[in-house]
């Protein structure tokens, strides 16, 4: 399934779920309506509260999510049993999101629909596997923490779900392997993804005996923990902003074209995702990236065009420890400032993320200005250089990143083919990313 035909089937399915639910519950009423109100309102608040700017956190609204998924999995309200069904969860969740999306849709910040088809679709899969069974008394017999462990299996799985419809949204938005963007999921759901289910879980079981009481207490540390995450992920915005105006230097001084810093940044970081990198790889990946050249201010003439691949080696090599130096002058970090030392080095003794700085590096410089058969041209000449210079690995990624985002650009095979894809290599209008 095409990454175009499984956005529109995960909206289809969401759209699907949302009316049903919203005609059930209209047709039936709505089932102890205090508890309904309650969950309604800390979703809600959970929306409200979630970031409005800075890069997005691996869940959005951690607090709607934990108050989202712990209503699914309600089965009592001080000490009597409830009967909600699958129908009222989504409608009141769904009712309560939306509600709670309106500042963020007046903004028009970050992928609103998006966020709420993964909401729709983890509280209706957490409500299908209880509700039904909770409401024929199928859990009658469980207690302690043998019903515990239930609730947190349900949300563990639940989550584990969630994980593939992000990445399978985020495949569409961006054209990005689907792989490495599920492991990336993956590897955030330890993170907040264990604080919401542990707090849904609690949640849920706390209403069940005290009742509606231990809403607020319970979502006061995961209201705090959202906090301090919006401060990092403001102070790691900042930061970045900074790395990103010392790129700029090269730029500004005349040393390297307007913006090519930038475009070696994102095309790496879209390479090193294909390669399976994890989070903390890719910022490292990305500051150096964005820094690979401020080496070049040292020279006393400018390389014509920034060009640095074509230089003789001990040059390039020259102008990375440089770069290195300055790097670790910065305070960006040791790490950093070794895949910018390292960039112009033997591929067989580079790191990773030196090895894709430096292949990313000389395809955007080979397809500058060469029009519209630049792409094809360059990622030819940068696979006659994986001999010694360019590591494989990273070219054949580079490859099919290109093949993907162009896929999901223009609806139709690129111009080129990476290894092993379907199509033909020939020449053709695909613009460089």
């Amino acid at each position: 399934m095409t990454a175009r035909r499984s956005h529109v089937a995960l909206f289809a399915v969401a759209a699907l779920l949302v009316l049903v639910s919203l005609l059930v519950t209209f047709m039936t009423g709505v089932e102890e309506r205090p508890v309904a109100l309650a969950f309604g309102i800390l979703v809600a608040a959970g929306e409200l509260t979630r970031p409005q700017s800075g890069p997005l956190l691996r869940e959005a609204a951690p607090l709607g999510a934990a108050a989202s998924l712990s209503y699914a999995l309600v089965g009592g309200h001080a000490g009597h049993p409830t009967h909600h069904g699958v129908a009222q969860v989504v409608a009141v969740v769904v009712a309560a999101s939306l509600l709670g999306s309106v500042p963020h849709l007046a903004r028009g910040q970050g992928p609103v629909l998006d966020h709420l088809v993964r909401r729709v679709l983890a509280v209706g899969f957490a409500a299908v596997c209880f509700q039904p069974l909770h409401n024929r008394g199928v859990f009658d017999g469980w207690s302690g923490p043998a019903y515990a462990l239930l609730l947190l299996a349900l949300l563990v799985l639940t989550v584990l779900c969630d994980a593939v419809v992000a990445a399978a949204l985020a495949r569409s938005r961006t054209g990005w392997p689907f792989g490495p963007l599920l492991r990336d999921e993956l590897r955030g759901v330890p993170g907040i993804g264990s604080a919401v289910c542990a707090t849904g879980a609690v949640m849920a079981l706390a209403v069940a005996v005290v009742g509606l009481w231990a809403l607020p207490v319970f979502s006061v540390p995961l209201l705090l923990t959202q906090l301090s995450l919006r401060r990092y992920a403001a102070v790691r915005d900042t930061y970045r902003q900074t790395i990103a105006s010392l790129a700029r230097a090269t730029e500004i001084a005349g040393y390297t074209p307007p913006g090519h810093a930038r475009r070696v940044a994102a095309l790496s970081q879209a390479v090193g995702r294909d390669l399976g990198l994890p989070e903390p790889e890719l910022t490292v990946l990305e500051y150096a990236a964005l820094m690979h050249d401020i080496g070049q201010l040292s020279l006393v003439d400018p390389v014509p065009a920034g060009a640095t691949a074509g230089l003789p080696v001990v040059q390039q090599r020259r102008i990375a420890l440089l770069g290195g130096a300055v790097v670790r002058q910065t305070g960006a970090g040791a790490q950093v400032a070794a895949v910018v030392e390292r960039q112009a080095d033997p591929y067989p003794d580079q790191p990773v993320a030196a090895r894709i700085v430096r292949v990313v590096n000389a395809y955007e410089e080979k397809v500058r200005g060469r029009g519209p058969g630049g792409p094809l041209t360059a990622l030819e000449e940068l696979r006659l250089g994986t001999g010694g210079e360019y590591a494989p690995e990273v070219v054949e990624a580079l490859a099919r990143v290109l093949w993907n985002a162009g896929a999901a650009r223009s609806g139709r095979p690129p111009a080129f083919s990476p290894a092993g894809a379907p199509g033909r290599v020939v020449a053709g209008d695909e613009r460089p990313v």
